[in-house]
């Protein structure tokens, strides 16, 4: 008898937990249609790529947005593991504004990390969660060309601007469009190293959140999401800012709200969607299974950026 009555309880159970998952399906129906044939353009970097459970969660978000007919790209970083390697051969290596200066001897190195170890292990991780993923740098079929950047400096508060030499750092000036596309209707996942080639095929570094908001503004994505180590946009009195407009963003830089490094991922952002990207994301990549409650739940998680 008490066997039977465990038995039931077990049962009900079940049968709760399936409700719920019912439910949860039901509910994400009318996004997953909204998204449907669209493509997402993610910018996979921070702690999120350290840490093995945070990796494993992200690959199966994005073989679960290509299985329900969304198209997932993915562009990654890898700051701290080139940190590593360029530690380990005693490499010394210098920053001005979040950009790694990046010369004849720093750049091999750069590239073995990011087009190498780090690019493949992602395509791995989501492979073995049963997508087709591919590994690309933006020297393969051509995909992202490059000039050379060059940065704009204040010695001082008042002091006029100066131009500085990051060695072999670019920025995009042209995508492949029509290869990515390739790719997509192919069923592959790309997922994109962000180093470049110039002029004159010299190999560049870029900055993983400028990368992502070029291919993002290439391919007209629906959402350009970029998955940081924070919430998103916090305003001055620490509460999460969960959409604003493009003109609010200028604001908040200007008047300070938007400081330090989040200001490069937010003009990323405000860049992409005037140029024709439907709406970009800062997100916490930290946040399992972030990119999902962003994209199909009502309010999502991060800070959303509109025109």
């Amino acid at each position: 008898m008490k066997k039977e009555k465990v038995l039931t309880k077990i049962s009900k159970t079940n049968d709760k937990v399936w409700l719920e998952q019912a439910s949860i399906l039901s509910q994400a129906l009318p996004f997953m249609q909204k998204y449907t044939n669209k493509n997402i353009t993610i910018k996979f970097g921070g702690a999120a790529m350290g840490e093995s459970k945070l990796s494993m969660s992200f690959a199966k978000d994005v073989v679960l947005l290509k299985q329900v007919g969304i198209d997932p790209l993915i562009v990654h970083g890898g700051g701290p593991r080139i940190k590593k390697m360029l530690d380990r051969l005693k490499v010394k290596s210098s920053f001005i504004d979040g950009l790694r200066i990046t010369d004849k001897e720093t750049m091999p190195i750069v590239e073995m990390v990011l087009s190498g170890s780090i690019n493949k292990e992602i395509v791995m991780e989501i492979n073995k969660e049963g997508g087709r993923a591919i590994g690309l740098s933006g020297k393969d079929a051509l995909l992202v060309r490059t000039k050379k950047l060059n940065k704009k400096i204040k010695d001082g508060k008042f002091s006029p601007q100066s131009t500085t030499d990051l060695g072999f750092v670019g920025e995009p000036t042209q995508v492949n469009k029509d290869f990515l596309k390739w790719c997509i209707d192919s069923d592959f996942i790309p997922v994109i190293a962000p180093v470049g080639y110039g002029e004159n095929y010299e190999t560049f570094n870029i900055n993983a959140d400028t990368m992502s908001g070029y291919v993002a503004s290439a391919i007209k994505s629906e959402r350009l999401v970029l998955l940081t180590d924070v919430k998103g946009i916090i305003d001055k009195k620490g509460n999460l800012l969960t959409q604003i407009s493009i003109k609010d963003a200028k604001k908040l830089i200007k008047n300070g709200t938007i400081s330090e490094g989040m200001i490069p991922k937010v003009e990323t952002c405000i860049k992409a969607v005037q140029s024709g990207v439907k709406a970009a994301v800062i997100l916490d990549g930290t946040f399992p299974h972030a990119i999902l409650l962003e994209i199909f739940t009502e309010h999502g998680v991060g800070t959303l950026i509109t025109e």
